[in-house]
C-alpha cells in the first residue's frame, strides 16, 4: 500500500514554483550587482549619481520586488491552470510573460552593471510595452490574473519615471547644451 506524501497533499507545487521562479530570477539579477566595484570612498556607483528627492530608500526595493514577483508568478499560474497547462491557449500569454520577465531581469545589469542610464531608460520603455501586452493577454484568459499584474504596471510606471529623472539629472554637460537645457 502506498501512502500519500503529506507535503504533496498540503502544498501546491505548481503555485509555489510559479511564485518562486520570478523571484529567483530577480535574486540572480540583483546578485550579479553585489560585486560592483566601489569607489575609494567606499560608495557604489548608484550612491554617487544624482537622484530626484522622491527616490525611495534602497531598502524598499527588495520587499517591493518580492511582492511584485510573487503576484506576477501567481498570475502566471492562474493563466497556466485556466488554459489547462502549456496548451495552444497558453502559448501567447505565457510567452509574453517570459519575455517581459527576461527584460525585467536584464534591466538591472544594464542600468547598475554597465552604468548606462539612457540605455536603461530605453530598455525600460520596451519592458513597459511588454508588460502591458502580457497584462492584456492575462486579462483575456482570466480577469484575476490581469488584476494581479496591475501593481506591477504601477511600479514599472514609477520606475520608468525614476529612470527618466535620473537620466535627466546625470546627462553630460555637452548633451544638455545640445538639447537646450
Amino acid at each position: 500500500m502506498k501512502f500519500p506524501n503529506i507535503l504533496d497533499t498540503m502544498v501546491n507545487w505548481g503555485i509555489l514554483g510559479a511564485i518562486l521562479a520570478p523571484n529567483m530570477g530577480g535574486w540572480v539579477s540583483a546578485f550579479t550587482m553585489r560585486g560592483q566595484v566601489k569607489r575609494p570612498d567606499g560608495r557604489a556607483w548608484y550612491q554617487t549619481i544624482k537622484k530626484p528627492t522622491w527616490t525611495p530608500p534602497a531598502w524598499v526595493f527588495g520587499p517591493a520586488w518580492t511582492v511584485l514577483y510573487s503576484g506576477m508568478g501567481y498570475a502566471s499560474y492562474l493563466v497556466y491552470a485556466e488554459c489547462g497547462g502549456f496548451t495552444d491557449d497558453a502559448i501567447v500569454p505565457l510567452a509574453l510573460y517570459g519575455g517581459q520577465l527576461i527584460l525585467n531581469w536584464t534591466w538591472t545589469p544594464v542600468f547598475f552593471g554597465m552604468h548606462r542610464i539612457g540605455l536603461g531608460l530605453l530598455h525600460m520603455f520596451v519592458l513597459d510595452a511588454a508588460a502591458v501586452a502580457c497584462t492584456i493577454s492575462f486579462f483575456n484568459v482570466s480577469a484575476t490574473s490581469g488584476y494581479l499584474m496591475i501593481p506591477y504596471l504601477a511600479w514599472l510606471s514609477f520606475a520608468t519615471c525614476l529612470n527618466y529623472s535620473i537620466w535627466q539629472l546625470n546627462k553630460p554637460v555637452n548633451e544638455k547644451k545640445v538639447n537646450g537645457d
